[in-house]
């Protein structure tokens, strides 16, 4: 029993990890989005609000890619859950579980994944066409 306690405390600390790197980049997004916006309204120059786009849209990706492995783990502690405490084998190999999670493309246009980002990427949308039209 002490050996399945050890290593489903050792997923849940990746999964920890994981949750928490995923919390980041929805703030760096954020922050980052909102300086491209004050760059461009200091100096009025679009090409800031178009920079806007690339963090918008790699963060997106990579939050999609941490919440991917974040189910992998969440799934291969279940997996971890049900297995004889002889058969602990310490392995963080998330491949046997990979058919129980939706692939990263799924993840990553979750609804809500898609909603968080998609307002930023709606705000800059709105920015740029308020920018133009001035």
């Amino acid at each position: 029993m002490e050996r399945k306690h050890t290593h489903l405390e050792m997923i849940q600390g990746i999964v920890n990890r994981l949750s928490h790197n995923s919390f980041l980049l929805k703030g760096w997004s954020v922050v980052l989005v909102s300086a491209m916006f004050a760059l461009a309204a200091k100096d009025t120059q679009l090409l800031f609000v178009y920079l806007a786009y690339f963090p918008a849209i790699v963060f997106w990706g990579l939050d999609g890619y941490f919440l991917h492995q974040e189910k992998l783990f969440r799934a291969l502690y279940d997996h971890v859950r049900e297995l004889e405490d002889e058969s602990i084998n310490y392995s963080m190999d998330t491949s046997i579980v990979k058919d129980k999670v939706p692939s990263w493309g799924n993840v990553t246009l979750s609804m809500t994944l898609s909603a968080f980002y998609g307002v930023i990427l709606v705000s800059i949308i709105l920015v740029t066409l308020f920018s133009i039209c001035i």
